[in-house]
């Protein structure tokens, strides 16, 4: 399957599209102002250590300190077993320690001391001789030969270990050579920057999303990588020439009259991955509900009818919903715990082989995800890692008027919240009249249907009520004046 990559640019944040077939599969969008921090690291300082949770707050000079837990510390393991954190840090302490998770709503970074560079072919640890091979290179025999060429070329007592990338499966002795020695200098470098810093001090900050397109995103099946600025062009072409000199020639300026998003569908991609309804092409639909812990996508027939019976259009649903289920989470750049609820099948053959598509269309993303088949209640559970804020979080923000519930009172339930607050106000202050102040739907419906309900009130507490109209009011906002 061939792909382009196209890559939009303007001062305030860079925006990439991965397309096969002319459709969106990924999306990526790095903000000058709050560039992600996964990859950074930093001489930090104990803070704080939580005995009682087995964790640290480490300041490395953000907003918020940031988290380390035992599990991701280096230092604690011993003889296979892990020493509690008090013994290992202690407050005051300098460390050396990479950013594994962005800062996510209230939730400070998470750390890690397992330190890992990535370059084009390999992925460096310098604290580890481990030499490992990339998950997604199945065939046994090129593992073991890609391992033992790794160790001859890494030297025997050099310090540091690597991890192939799948993308380095055809990869040349020269091209590994050229990335083991342009890691091993920035580890180095680093260290230096370690020894005569004090703490908080970024040692090493990860490349900008332009650069990691190059790094992380090319592979094979990619024919040409679009990019609708000269300067970032400049700039990759430089990367790539000292970098990744095999990409440098997919590199392609756009000069065109419409913007390069408008003209691939990019931005009508981008505003239906923030909606929470997904249409399928059969007639069926897709809701995504994202809440802080999980994200719950829930599949339906809708106008689907299917040809033959009920039970193949469940099917048929199921399948199409499967694929777009996938491509859907990685534009999204959904984490966390994922349920989805495919619409029910009494076929075992039929769950098995929409299970099967989904696995298959899973394989593409880059991120690191297990699924756990249907349960007993017909859902499927999956994992997908969270690292990087969602793009709808990313893009938007709670909504002021309803604070993120997605749904407003009715105009009636205002009215007899406002009837209350009346009553309320009338047994604490004694005024001379009341006036309300409310959005013009209330106002409406309080000079309408409801208006012998304020006449009763009025009579009831034996003063006068007047009501205002103001445009500027959110549906649920109002305000009781005395006069």
């Amino acid at each position: 399957m061939s792909e382009e990559i196209l890559i939009n640019f303007t001062p305030q944040e860079t925006r990439v599209a991965v397309m096969a077939h002319g459709i969106v599969q990924e999306l990526h969008i790095e903000r000058a102002a709050g560039r992600g921090l996964v990859g950074n690291i930093y001489l930090g300082r104990v803070s704080r250590i939580l005995p009682g949770m087995q964790s640290a707050f480490i300041d490395v000079g953000l907003e918020r300190t940031a988290f380390l837990h035992i599990a991701d510390i280096r230092q604690a393991r011993e003889n296979g077993e892990e020493k509690p954190i008090e013994r290992v840090l202690s407050e005051g302490q300098s460390v050396v320690v990479q950013v594994i998770k962005d800062p996510i709503g209230s939730k400070g970074a998470r750390l890690s001391t397992e330190v890992s560079i990535a370059g084009r072919m390999l992925v460096h640890l310098p604290q580890d001789k481990h030499i490992g091979i990339s998950q997604r290179i199945g065939d046994e025999h090129e593992r073991e030969v890609l391992r033992e060429r790794l160790q001859k070329l890494s030297g025997q007592d050099e310090a540091g270990g690597f991890i192939v990338r799948t993308i380095a499966e055809k990869a040349s002795d020269a091209e590994f050579a050229a990335d083991i020695a342009y890691l091993r200098k920035i580890w180095r470098d680093l260290c230096e920057k370690a020894t005569i810093s004090a703490p908080p001090t970024l040692l090493y900050r990860e490349l900008s999303l332009a650069e990691r397109v190059l790094r992380d995103l090319v592979n094979p099946e990619t024919t040409r990588i679009v990019i609708d600025s000269r300067e970032t062009l400049a700039k990759l072409q430089a990367f790539a020439q000292e970098y990744t000199p095999a990409v440098a020639s997919l590199l392609d300026h756009y000069t065109g009259e419409r913007t390069l998003f408008d003209l691939h569908g990019v931005e009508d991609e981008i505003q239906k991955a923030l909606s929470r309804r997904v249409d399928l092409k059969s007639g069926g639909y897709l809701i995504f509900d994202q809440t802080e812990a999980l994200t719950t996508i829930d599949v339906n027939t809708g106008g689907f009818v299917g040809v033959r019976n009920f039970e193949d259009t469940i099917f048929k649903t199921n399948l199409e919903a499967a694929l777009t289920i996938a491509r859907q989470l990685r534009l999204r750049n959904l984490g966390g715990i994922i349920i989805v609820d495919f619409i029910d099948m009494q076929s075992d053959e039929h769950r098995k082989a929409v299970l099967a598509e989904f696995q298959k269309a899973l394989e593409r993303d880059h991120t690191r995800l297990t699924v756990n088949g249907f349960t007993a209640l017909g859902l499927v559970e999956m994992t997908r890692k969270r690292t990087r804020e969602s793009l709808a979080h990313i893009l938007c923000e709670p909504c002021p008027t309803c604070g993120g519930r997605g749904e407003v009172k009715t105009a009636c339930t205002m009215v007899y919240e406002i009837l209350r607050e009346l009553l309320r106000e009338a047994r604490q202050f004694n005024a001379r009249e009341y006036r309300v102040l409310a959005c013009p739907a209330v106002v409406d419906l309080f000079l309408d249907e409801e208006s012998q309900a304020l006449a009763m009130l009025s009579e009831f507490i034996e003063k006068p009520i007047s009501v205002q109209a103001e445009a500027s009011y959110s549906p649920e906002q109002f305000d009781i004046a005395l006069l």
